[in-house]
């Protein structure tokens, strides 16, 4: 089962805008609330990749990567 994050989503004009709360800087904006879920989830994934890459680059020589639960 993956992780889960919670959004904080407003309308706010022609737009909705929202937040993922345990993501600093991961948030986005659509012209609809379901066009702003996907454009969340892809900010989160995209956030969470660049995070894994520079964690692994980060680490020198041998490493693993474990798995721990929130």
């Amino acid at each position: 089962m993956g992780a889960k994050y919670n959004a904080v989503i407003q309308h706010h004009g022609d737009w909705w805008i929202g937040w993922i709360e345990e993501v600093p800087g991961v948030n986005s904006q659509g012209h609809t609330r379901e066009e702003l879920l996907e454009n969340l989830q892809d900010a989160l994934e995209e956030a969470l990749e660049m995070n894994r890459a520079d964690a692994r680059a980060a680490a020198s020589g041998v490493f693993e990567e474990v798995s721990i639960p929130a």
